[in-house]
């Protein structure tokens, strides 16, 4: 007798559940140190099970650092921290070869970005060569020191971080080059009642450390079940009418939005949605993308793919703004 639709749904939804056990307690152990920022956390997860790079932006002291050192130690990743200013190399970064008098031979000094998991702190400030040389290492999956070419470990994870105060001396990144980043995350301060308890153990020094250890082939396993989630047609067409309606608005009934968009998302930024949300899916224990995985994780997909007019950014506009309008001219599948 065929199996039923209905059937082969519960058996998709349990072997799911059953590959992200470690999810809810990774994200209750993430949040027992990172206190108020399950929203960086769960958007961290997502780029990392989809093998995408993550730009997270906010002021400091809101523990985008900290929550990169759990995230990295919960699943028992190496984690290397590199501080970007305006004096680093690409070398500081990849590493070079050096002469070895003794044998006269060229030994290979590997840098920092040869890690899993590898914050790029304040990516801006770094000149353009270095934001190249990290650039083509996320995009490539391997680094050139001299004629050799060397893999990077897998998984390989960049979080990059950028300060929006203090842009004297800094070195934006140019829209092709924020392209490649899977996800823009925007860090805002934590809920009083977070903020309380962050407080409360900081300042009596028992600040947790992380003890959960999940296993790499977990890892593994997750983000191959992650390829697997249905995405059903009519989300898909759903998702392609709202990238297609940031370049065409008018063709959707969006007129007013024409002047304030310069350039509408690129097929980068469909890809990257539909596998987006095939993982927070994941995350919340399905099988299969709802529209709310669409909404849920569109702003941090969408937001640095999206280039505004000089109009829009002259009256106050900004990306987040123009894909909520973008979202409610589209009727909800």
């Amino acid at each position: 007798m065929p199996e039923s639709a209905h059937s082969r749904l519960t058996r998709d939804d349990a072997r799911v559940r059953k590959t992200g056990a470690f999810i809810p307690e990774l994200l209750a152990a993430a949040e027992e140190i990172v206190h108020g920022q399950q929203s960086l956390i769960e958007g961290m997860l997502v780029g990392l099970l989809c093998g995408g790079h993550v730009l997270i932006e906010g002021v400091p002291g809101l523990a985008k650092t900290l929550a990169a050192k759990t995230l990295a130690r919960l699943l028992d990743l190496d984690f290397q921290r590199i501080q970007f200013t305006p004096d680093l190399l690409p070398a500081d970064l990849t590493g070079t070869p050096i002469y070895h008098p003794p044998s006269g031979e060229f030994r290979t000094r590997k840098g920092p970005v040869f890690t899993q998991v590898l914050l790029a702190d304040e990516i801006n400030r770094a000149p353009a060569k270095v934001q190249s040389a990290l650039l083509e290492a996320m995009e490539e999956g391997q680094v050139t020191l001299g004629e050799t070419s060397h893999r990077l470990p897998d998984p390989f994870f960049v979080l990059a971080t950028q300060n929006p105060l203090e842009q004297e001396g800094t070195y934006p990144l140019p829209e092709a080059q924020l392209d490649r980043f899977f996800l823009k995350l925007h860090v805002d301060y934590p809920s009083r009642e977070a903020e309380q308890r962050m407080v409360i153990a900081h300042s009596s020094g028992s600040a947790p450390t992380p003890r959960l250890r999940i296993g790499r082939e977990q890892l593994a396993a997750a983000r191959e079940q992650v390829r697997e989630i249905h995405l059903a047609p009519e989300l898909l067409d759903h998702l392609l009418d709202l990238t297609a309606a940031s370049r065409e608005p008018q063709r959707f009934g969006a007129d007013q939005l024409a002047p304030l968009i310069a350039h509408g998302i690129s097929p980068r930024g469909s890809i990257a949605l539909a596998r987006a949300a095939k993982a927070l899916a994941f995350i919340r224990g399905r099988s299969y993308v709802v529209p709310d995985d669409l909404y849920s994780i569109a702003h941090p997909v969408l937001r640095h793919r999206l280039l505004l007019s000089y109009e829009a950014e002259a009256d106050g506009h900004t990306p987040d703004q123009i894909i909520d309008q973008l979202l409610k001219t589209l009727p909800t599948p």
